[in-house]
């Protein structure tokens, strides 16, 4: 009986105790610890001149395998916009969205670099980190009427 009432007791205690004020511009002390002070939470913009240039690009597996080196092509007119693989065809890079540090495009279906024969689609996000393209790419391969992902890490180095 006497934990049934010690039970209770902390139920109401917890239940009065002060709510949090979640108001807009409102802070707790969680809030003050989410990010470092002078830090803002967007990222800086970056613009075609940033980005504009021809890339070397290298994209490995989630193990660090399977390296295939790409050249990108990219230009102020982002409707131009290419990738020369390893056999050397150029194939249209189509630009999906540019916002903060990030650029997303898209290209295909082509034929894969590593996979003779077998069509692929490509998503890629980059983020430009200093003088370097970091980023992830989503490739779907049409294998016998049926779709793979798989993810593939890239990093671009500034070639011109």
């Amino acid at each position: 009986m006497r934990s049934l009432a010690i039970l209770g007791c902390l139920t109401v205690l917890v239940g009065c105790r002060k709510a949090e004020d979640r108001s807009v511009g409102a802070t707790n002390a969680a809030d003050t610890m989410a990010a470092p002070a002078g830090t803002t939470e967007e990222a800086a913009s970056i613009s075609l001149r940033d980005i504009e240039g021809t890339w070397k690009v290298r994209s490995t597996d989630e193990r660090g395998g399977n390296p295939v080196e790409t050249e990108m092509h990219l230009t102020a007119d982002t409707s131009k916009w290419t990738m020369i693989g390893p056999n050397k065809k150029s194939i249209p890079v189509h630009v999906v969205a540019i916002a903060g540090d990030s650029f997303v495009t898209e290209a295909g279906p082509y034929e894969s670099f590593l996979l003779k024969g077998v069509q692929v689609k490509t998503h890629t996000v980059n983020r430009l980190q200093g003088d370097k393209l970091v980023g992830t790419t989503e490739v779907t391969y049409k294998i016998r009427g049926r779709d793979s992902v798989a993810q593939r890490q890239t990093e671009g180095t500034r070639v011109r």
